[in-house]
This record gives C-alpha cells, sequence and structure tokens, in this order.
C-alpha cells in the first residue's frame, strides 16, 4: 500500500510540475475563461477496448476545463445493477497535438480506501496521446497491481484511429486484463480492438439535438464481435 501511494504521489508531482509551466504560458496566450461540462451517454452495452463489460448501460461524467488542462470524473451503472464503475482523471493537450493523462480506475462494491496488491479497488493508469490531423494516437499503461481491478501491474493498451469524413476506424493491442492469456504467458499480447465508429447529430429543434454514435467491433484476441449503439443528453 505504502509502495502504491509513493509511486503515485511521485507520478503526481511530477505531473503537475509538467504541467505548470505550460499552463504559464497558455494563460499569458489566452485568457479565455475556465469551462465545465455535464453529460449523461446511454450506451446498448459497455464495450471498452475491445471487452464487454456490461449491458445497457448509462454513463455519467462531469469536467472541469480551463485551455489544455482538464480534470474530470466518470462512472457506468448497467441497468441490471451487477456493474459500476466510477473513475477519476486529469489531463493536459499541448497545442501540437500531445496530450499526457493520469486516470484512476475504481470499481463500487470494493473499498475505496483498499490499495493493497491482492483486493485493491484502484487501478493507476499513465495515458499518452498524439494527434496529427486525421490521425490519432494512445498509449496507455496501469502502473500498479489490484486485484480487485483485474490489473496484474504492467498492463498495457495502443491504440490507431483514423478520422475519415463520415466514420473513423481503429485497431488496439493489449495484454493484461483486455487478453485471455495462455498459461505461462502473462504478459502476452494480442489484436483486441479493430472496428469502426460513426457519429451523427439528430436534429430535433432548431435549438436542440441528440448526439447518436454506432459502433461495430471485433476482438480477435477473443474471438468475439459486438454492435454497440449510444447517445448522449
Amino acid at each position: 500500500m505504502k509502495k502504491i501511494n509513493l509511486t503515485l504521489i511521485i507520478l503526481s508531482i511530477v505531473f503537475i510540475g509538467i504541467l505548470i509551466p505550460f499552463q504559464k504560458i497558455n494563460a499569458q496566450e489566452n485568457d479565455a475563461d475556465s469551462s465545465f461540462s455535464v453529460k449523461m451517454d446511454f450506451y446498448s452495452s459497455y464495450v471498452w477496448r475491445g471487452t464487454l463489460y456490461s449491458g445497457p448501460s448509462v454513463q455519467p461524467s462531469l469536467s472541469w476545463q480551463h485551455q489544455g488542462f482538464t480534470i474530470g470524473a466518470w462512472a457506468s451503472q448497467d441497468f441490471a445493477g451487477t456493474y459500476s464503475e466510477a473513475d477519476l482523471y486529469a489531463s493536459y493537450s499541448f497545442k501540437f497535438g500531445l496530450s499526457l493523462g493520469l486516470t484512476d480506475y475504481y470499481y463500487p462494491g470494493l473499498s475505496y480506501f483498499d490499495f493493497s496488491d491482492s483486493t485493491g479497488s484502484h487501478a493507476y493508469e499513465i495515458n499518452l496521446g498524439y494527434r496529427i490531423r486525421k490521425l490519432s494516437l494512445a498509449a496507455n499503461y496501469v502502473i500498479n497491481r489490484s486485484g480487485g481491478a483485474a490489473s496484474a501491474g504492467g498492463d498495457t493498451y495502443v491504440e490507431l484511429k483514423y478520422d475519415f469524413k463520415y466514420f473513423g476506424l481503429f485497431a488496439g493491442v493489449g495484454n493484461g486484463w483486455l487478453t485471455i492469456e495462455e498459461p505461462g504467458k502473462s504478459d502476452q499480447f494480442g489484436l483486441v480492438n479493430i472496428g469502426a465508429i460513426i457519429s451523427k447529430e439528430i436534429i430535433i429543434t432548431d435549438k436542440f439535438s441528440v448526439p447518436l454514435t454506432g459502433s461495430v467491433i471485433w476482438n480477435p484476441q477473443a474471438e468475439q464481435f459486438y454492435i454497440v449503439a449510444g447517445f448522449s443528453l
């Protein structure tokens, strides 16, 4: 527990230390007001990085953004009451396309203050992203072992995505909690997330519209296929 907390504290200090100088520079260049966002998503099923976690779900989120810096909270709760998740995150986006972030995955039902390796309810993940025009690359790495959160530590996921005019294509590889591992191959990587996503606005009135999203997802490693649709309020 002490080791995990110390690692998180060190990473947080480094993360903040990197962000503060850029935040000051941006504040001088752009004195825009901060913005708050509250959103509620409804999905036919919760599929994350090629893995099905639950059926129909409601996913509330809120965030605060100031220039390139964002902190927020995101959750998912299925309608059957069998799966829930509540995550906290912080990120910073640079003007040249790079983004840095840290996410805390927590699963309600387990003690929030249990940080042990065997039963801990938190998984801490470093998030890196880079976008150039329509091409984006994301790399994610879990820094701690957390038995309750199903992370063995060192879990990695890398995804490449390209946005066309009307849809996007993506492909992701991962290991750890994203793969079905063979005996003796705990670090085995697999192609776990291939698919396409399309979004459109459903016009309700002149001043109100509903974003609609649909995805087709194939997980070659698990040999699973999903079709997911959802909308946001």
